[in-house]
């Protein structure tokens, strides 16, 4: 157990307004040293929250939580404000590392009022709480804490423009440690290098420029140099910038190297008996490879990514590698959707990667930007899939939302070959969007080339042929149908077909008018939402007729860090729950 002498005597920020200076700065000692343990232990943020620390502890010292109100962007730098909130216990106590989630969540306590995990929201937020204040006559600071790439957001700058014209009491709180979760990328981060090279001074100012009050402070991670600061800003009646140069990763020497690694870490990272990762083939694998490959081949292919390389295994030497065939476009998920789309439209090739949870961004630019104007580019989805992560990232939601915008064509495959052969398919071709939904399981090889021509859209493939039941099981669950298939042979005797449909974006009319034949009953499956899904529109099909449709995926709803077993239970998406719902449609 580390020691904890100081944080021992804090139990909300109201002791910390008795601590000396030199106790604060013992204080962000033993906050770091209980944010190193636990994120080395379960895993999470570790460069951001060490980085944050100093200007955490001023700010809960200088300003009155919760009557002040302070919002995180993103909030992945808030364990420093759950330790000073109450909280302190999730971080002291291991068996209660997981009590508490990894981002801001009301329900916790009243010093947190969002619940937050995408990026660039925080200054948008603030103007609105900052506005309800005023309108209500009441007083009281607001505070946006802004960081880690987050102003090359669209609906940051959005939020920056608007709060700069409000007229009364918002503080903005730029959180300068020259990274995102990768390098910056942008404009507006010429400006703060610009700003840091001339300690706040250069008459090129972008906050100035629209209006803020301006201060900066060169320590950032100084308590006493924060705490000066915040004083002057208090109770400001004027829209305010405090723009402070901080270390990402301070206090940890590897982190402060290796910012980019030490964003987001594995549990036992830093362990010295941990045992290198084996090198496997997945799909992240064949991906990195197949682009590097095409590009070499083909100089119009280039890569787009916004702002998550990681995810992707987009190291440093791939987007070297790739120079100029290679675009991050900083966390603007809306803005790679138009620059990719418009790419396409002028002879390239794009290949625009995304982790699920971030394409709920893109809604607007996938419709009007890609689709409307049919754009061919190959979307990559990552991460799809009923999971048990945290509200703010759950990845259930993409098939609803991308597979009912016109023209689109939203592909799910089930093996390394179909994966390949999709892939080649839709870089090659110029007659629609493609989105390829990547698969979030284990890497499936058939050993069999896939030679399917994917321009002939809809058409469902028969893996297996039976009767009287037939099991349409989608990407990740295709292996869901395989048990569920077998299950119902040994249990019951039941010959079920099984079909792959590969396309999520329409149905297979002909195949599925044919099952009509010698089939009483239709199982769908989904790794996802099923308002809105796939399996809804073999439901409508079959609506006019005497076929029994059940459609199996998750339910509307957000789930904050259940198991997926508990999960599976709850959708009932087992071989032996399923069965049970096909006897009971039987009788």
């Amino acid at each position: 157990m580390e020691s904890t002498i100081i944080l021992d005597k804090l139990n909300s920020p109201k002791d910390l307004k008795k601590m000396s200076f030199n106790e604060m700065k013992d204080l962000a000692g033993e906050i770091r040293e209980l944010i190193i343990k636990k994120v080395n232990t379960i895993g999470g943020h570790m460069g951001p929250n060490l980085g944050i620390v100093e200007a955490t502890i001023a700010l809960h010292y200088v300003f009155n939580s919760p009557v002040d109100k302070i919002v995180y962007d993103v909030s992945h730098q808030c364990y420093p404000h759950k330790i000073l909130t109450g909280r302190k216990e999730g971080f002291t106590n291991p068996d209660n590392y997981l009590k508490y989630t990894g981002y801001t969540a009301p329900e916790e306590s009243e010093h947190d009022l969002f619940k937050v995990g995408h990026t660039s929201t925080a200054a948008s937020l603030a103007c609105g709480v900052a506005k309800a204040r005023d309108l209500k006559g009441e007083k009281g600071n607001v505070i946006a804490l802004v960081g880690d790439g987050s102003l090359s957001g669209g609906e940051a700058l959005e939020g920056l423009d608007n709060a700069a014209a409000l007229d009364s009491n918002i503080i903005i709180v730029i959180n300068d440690n020259d990274m995102s979760i990768a390098e910056n990328h942008g404009g507006v981060y010429d400006n703060l290098k610009l700003l840091r090279n001339t300690n706040g001074k250069a008459e090129c100012n972008f906050f100035k420029s629209l209006g803020f009050e301006y201060y900066y402070v060169a320590e950032g991670n100084n308590v006493e140099k924060l705490v000066e600061t915040f004083e002057i800003v208090k109770d400001t009646n004027k829209p305010t910038i405090v723009h402070i140069k901080t270390q990402k990763g301070c206090g940890l020497s590897v982190a402060e190297q290796n910012k980019e690694a030490f964003h987001w870490i594995l549990p036992g990272t830093l362990d010295e008996n941990k045992q290198p990762v084996e090198l496997v083939e997945n799909y992240t694998s064949l991906t990195r490879e197949y682009i590097l490959n095409k590009t070499k081949e083909d100089k119009t292919v280039i890569a787009v990514n916004a702002g998550t390389p990681g995810v992707f295994g987009f190291d440093s030497e791939f987007r070297n590698t790739l120079g100029k065939q290679y675009t991050d476009v900083g966390i603007a998920e809306e803005h790679a959707v138009a620059y990719s789309s418009a790419l396409a439209k002028c002879g390239a090739k794009p290949i625009f990667t995304v982790m699920s949870s971030f394409v709920q961004r893109t809604y607007d630019q996938l419709s009007q930007d890609l689709c409307l104007n049919n754009s061919p580019l190959t979307m990559l989805v990552y991460w799809g899939g009923i999971s048990g992560a945290d509200a703010t990232h759950l990845c259930t939601f993409d098939i609803p939302l991308i597979s009912n915008i016109p023209n689109m064509v939203y592909l799910a495959p089930t093996n390394k070959e179909e994966y390949l052969a999709m892939l080649n398919w839709s870089v090659e071709q110029t007659q629609y969007p493609v989105a390829i939904r990547v698969p979030n399981i284990a890497l499936v090889s058939t050993g069999i080339e896939d030679n399917t021509d994917y321009s002939v859209l809809n058409k469902f493939k028969i893996e297996e042929s039976g009767e009287e039941i037939a099991i349409i099981a989608a990407g990740n669950f295709f292996a869901l149908g395989k048990d569920l298939k077998d299950y119902l042979k040994e249990k019951f005797g039941y010959n079920a077909t099984l079909i792959n449909p590969r396309f999520l974006t329409g149905i297979d009319e002909d195949l599925l008018e044919n099952l009509k034949q010698n089939h009483k009953i239709v199982i769908t499956l989904e790794d996802g939402e099923l308002d809105g899904g796939f399996g809804e529109k073999i439901t409508r099909f079959y609506g006019n007729s005497n076929m029994k449709v059940l459609n199996y995926g998750s339910i509307k709803e957000f789930t904050d860090r259940i198991p997926l077993d508990e999960l599976y239970q709850r959708y009932r998406l087992t071989p032996e729950l399923i069965s049970e719902d096909i006897q009971a449609n039987f009788k």
